[in-house]
């Protein structure tokens, strides 16, 4: 199972979204979208796991809390409890031994963030 965690701040564009997903891998074999729960909601996101044909996966806050990532921000980390969000999320959803296999990109406009994990499902 192929998980694309994502990150990005709440008025975010679809157009970011796809560029960082893209950059990150792009949505092929894809089993689902992740993000952390309240922002599962976000029209932006909502198109692209659409384009993708996808579901969302709404991963709470305190379960991204504690998740070891590669990359680290210092915001997130004071926000999140974790390094990366889209990292977090992505492991988080494809499962218990999930792997990173594209870690943390950024769109241009710094407003997205996409990581890939695969793993055999939670």
């Amino acid at each position: 199972m192929k998980v694309a965690g994502l990150g990005f701040r709440k008025d975010v564009t679809l157009a970011s979204l796809r560029e960082a997903l893209m950059a990150a891998g792009g949505s092929e074999g894809l089993a689902a979208l992740a993000t952390v729960g309240d922002k599962a909601d976000v029209a932006a996101l909502k198109q692209l796991a659409c384009e993708c044909g996808v579901p969302i996966r709404a991963i709470p806050a305190e379960t991204l809390a504690g998740i070891d990532t590669p990359t680290q921000s210092e915001l997130i980390v004071e926000k999140f409890g974790t390094g990366s969000v889209a990292e977090a999320a992505a492991l988080a959803a494809a499962g218990p031994r999930a792997r990173l296999i594209a870690t943390r990109v950024v769109s241009q406009d710094r407003t997205a963030t996409a990581a890939i994990a695969e793993g055999d499902g939670a």
